[in-house]
């Protein structure tokens, strides 16, 4: 598997035509959003490696929806959807541009799915909360798209790759959720950092896996056993995932960063994949 500083090499040599990567990133607590830590400064530095994406395409945990969505308007508002934070964090405002034109674009893309062109939702924390650390500026276009709660893994696992056509024209696909996440089992004494047995043993399954280009399996998870199905009692955090590996072609490789386990039940585990 790659390393960041051999992506950095890799990436200093691409000419605007080829393909943008795809990344799917672990983005933890809304409280990322506004701490210089780890996670956030690793965000950052993605950024400076990669090109300088035409728009953001984001594909957020938070946004759970019956079809499938997609925000089309100008001004996308920064939405605050969480609730028992510091006041600093509701004041977050990320006041990048939409693209109505590209949205209408992605649309059209997915021919397995009638996508609504939406006005109402904006930028949930699963976006802004990343994207304000690698893009502060707020200067690039960001939509969302929203992952249809009706359909499994399989489905969007094949959904993301009718969006390969975006990253010949520079956009950024963003998958954002966490493959570990079990809030009811959060244990506060490991929140710096520590993992329960089984949330460990789930990483380094699902780290393998990508590694070796092996996707049926992640596809599959409910049959990986019991360990699987505590990882990912419901599967809003996970199937961002399937939006990033769902992209990969034969000749891309994956690279793994912010790779940590907190609170005993949640990984902060992200993956490149170019």
């Amino acid at each position: 598997m790659a390393t960041l500083n051999q992506f950095n090499s890799f990436t200093s040599g691409l000419g605007h035509t080829d393909l943008m990567p795809a990344l799917f990133m672990g983005h933890g607590s809304p409280m990322n959003g506004i701490e210089i830590n780890e996670f956030s400064t690793k965000w950052a530095e993605i950024a400076s490696i990669i090109p300088i994406p035409q728009a953001v395409l984001v594909i957020s945990a938070h946004w759970f929806t019956r079809g499938t969505k997609i925000t089309a308007m100008d001004s996308p508002p920064t939405i605050h959807d969480f609730g028992g934070f510091p006041q600093a964090l509701f004041d977050v405002q990320y006041p990048a541009p939409g693209n109505p034109a590209l949205a209408k674009e992605t649309a059209d893309l997915l021919h397995s799915t009638n996508v609504t062109l939406d006005h109402d939702w904006g930028l949930d924390h699963g976006a802004w909360s990343v994207i304000k650390h690698m893009y502060p500026e707020a200067n690039i276009p960001v939509l969302q798209l929203s992952i249809d709660y009706t359909k499994d893994a399989r489905y969007h696992y094949e959904l993301a790759k009718e969006l390969s056509a975006l990253r010949k024209k520079g956009v950024l696909n963003l998958g954002s959720g966490n493959m570990v996440h079990n809030l009811r089992m959060v244990s506060w004494d490991m929140i710096k950092g520590g993992g329960y047995d089984w949330a460990l043993d789930m990483d380094d399954k699902f780290k393998n896996l990508i590694k070796n280009k092996d996707h049926q399996p992640l596809i599959n998870y409910q049959s990986m056993g019991s360990s699987a199905m505590l990882a990912i009692p419901t599967p809003e955090h996970y199937l961002p995932l399937m939006y990033t590996l769902g992209l990969q072609n034969e000749n891309e490789n994956a690279t793994l960063f912010n790779d940590k386990a907190i609170g005993g039940s949640l990984t902060m585990t992200s993956v490149m994949i170019a």
